[in-house]
């Protein structure tokens, strides 16, 4: 058996005959009797305190110890008792994705994890506790597809606590926890109906930010940081190199979504609207950060700004001018009074893309021109995203052959109707 027990009680001293015996210690009587004590896989010792006549209780506990070592499943005691927050903290500090990324992590688990699961010791948590905190979750998070995405990093946190030995098992890999449910798998783009009510409920000074999301094709944050200089009224295209992002309540200059640079066409029509807009609402200089909240500054002449002349910053925007135009344009209902207004995860500026996307691809746009415009990293993305928008095969058989029979002649005139 690894490691022995220490009798606290007593202790042996030599008689005058020579010969050991037992004798009470100064503690005889006091505090836990019995110290457990093993040396580690770490190389330091490691002990548990047992009470009187719970010498077996001690042994036991050693055989377990013992065993989990040589089947490679011991955990530390004294880490195991590490508390989730305790925890969470050091997983979210080592995190290594991008500054928007890891600030979206942390908000999730410091705002929907923690609160919840934070005092209890990682090695304590039971599949039911997860069910427990999923059924909080859906009360507070009615969006499922954002309840998958706190669910995914709290089962990482988890994951990462099983690698390093706080725990055995993943208790959100539980065969009785249920993760929430996927997004729905098709996108349904907006009629052009919607897109026009929603665009007339948009302040004025934001109107015309629906042209460069619906008529463009580009995201929130880069419609919030386009600068004029890379709206090209002569040639027709637009540059998208830069984005306003939100890192820990700073905004800050940054690329394209996973970098992705690119040019995308301008028509007509949207630059006209630009330049309307530009003669209402002029363009304002903006310096901010680069990357990061201590970035080198960046200054840039941008298309639209706050009423106050900074950027646009996406939590303001969303609440006191995207919302109120979504209740306008009757797509999500008002709020009660003293209430905000209620998630609109599938209905957010991002629908303004998707009906961009539909409207090329029901004009015959290939799916590869597609992806190069909407700044994918693969058009087989693009395609699995929008696939069932595109032009059915059967449809362009039925108009190539009726076609080729009107170019011979063959064409019979229609059956009547009726009168």
């Amino acid at each position: 058996m690894a490691g022995h027990i220490q009798d606290r009680w007593y202790k042996t001293e030599l008689g005058l005959d020579g010969k050991p015996k037992k004798v009470k210690s100064d503690r005889h009587g006091t505090g836990m009797r019995y110290r457990a004590r093993y040396i580690g896989p770490d190389g330091t010792e490691k002990s548990k305190s047992f009470p009187d006549r719970q010498k077996r209780k001690a042994d036991q506990w050693l055989i377990e110890i013992e065993a989990d070592m040589s089947r490679g499943q011991y955990i530390d005691p004294k880490a195991a008792r590490t508390t989730f927050k305790q925890y969470a903290e050091k997983w979210l500090s080592s995190q290594t994705t991008d500054p928007t990324t890891r600030a979206s992590i942390e908000a999730q688990v410091r705002r929907h994890a923690i609160p919840y699961l934070g005092p209890r010791p990682m090695n304590s948590f039971l599949p039911s506790h997860i069910r427990e905190w999923l059924a909080e979750l859906e009360k507070a998070v009615p969006a499922s597809s954002y309840r998958r995405v706190i669910f995914g990093n709290v089962s990482g946190i988890f994951s990462a606590a099983l690698e390093d030995k706080l725990l055995t098992t993943n208790p959100c890999r539980s065969r009785t926890v249920t993760a929430p449910g996927r997004a729905p798998g098709r996108v349904r783009p907006w009629t052009p109906d919607r897109v026009s009510a929603v665009r007339a409920g948009l302040p004025e000074r934001f109107r015309a930010m629906a042209d460069a999301a619906g008529g463009c094709g580009l995201r929130q944050g880069e419609v919030f940081g386009l600068p004029v200089d890379e709206i090209k009224f002569d040639t027709g295209w637009l540059h998208v190199g830069y984005q306003v992002k939100n890192i820990g309540g700073h905004l800050v200059f940054a690329p394209p979504k996973r970098g992705k640079v690119r040019d995308v066409p301008l028509p007509e029509q949207v630059g006209h609207v630009f330049k309307a807009h530009m003669e209402e609402f002029p363009p304002v200089k903006v310096t901010l950060p680069w990357l990061t909240p201590t970035g080198d500054p960046v200054t840039k002449l941008l298309l639209f700004s706050a009423e106050e002349g900074g950027a646009v910053r996406r939590s303001d925007f969303n609440t006191y001018a995207w919302k109120p135009a979504l209740v306008a344009a009757g797509v999500i209902p008002a709020p009660e009074r003293g209430r905000r207004h209620q998630a609109a995860r599938e209905d957010g500026m991002h629908a303004l893309r998707h009906f961009y996307a539909s409207v090329l691809l029901d004009a015959g746009e290939s799916v590869k021109a597609l992806s190069t415009y909407l700044g994918h990293s693969d058009p087989g993305f693009t395609l699995r995203v929008y696939t069932h928008l595109m032009p059915s095969s059967d449809g362009r058989t039925r108009r190539a052959v009726d076609k080729l029979y009107e170019s011979l002649g063959w064409a019979a005139d229609p059956a009547p109707d009726g009168p």
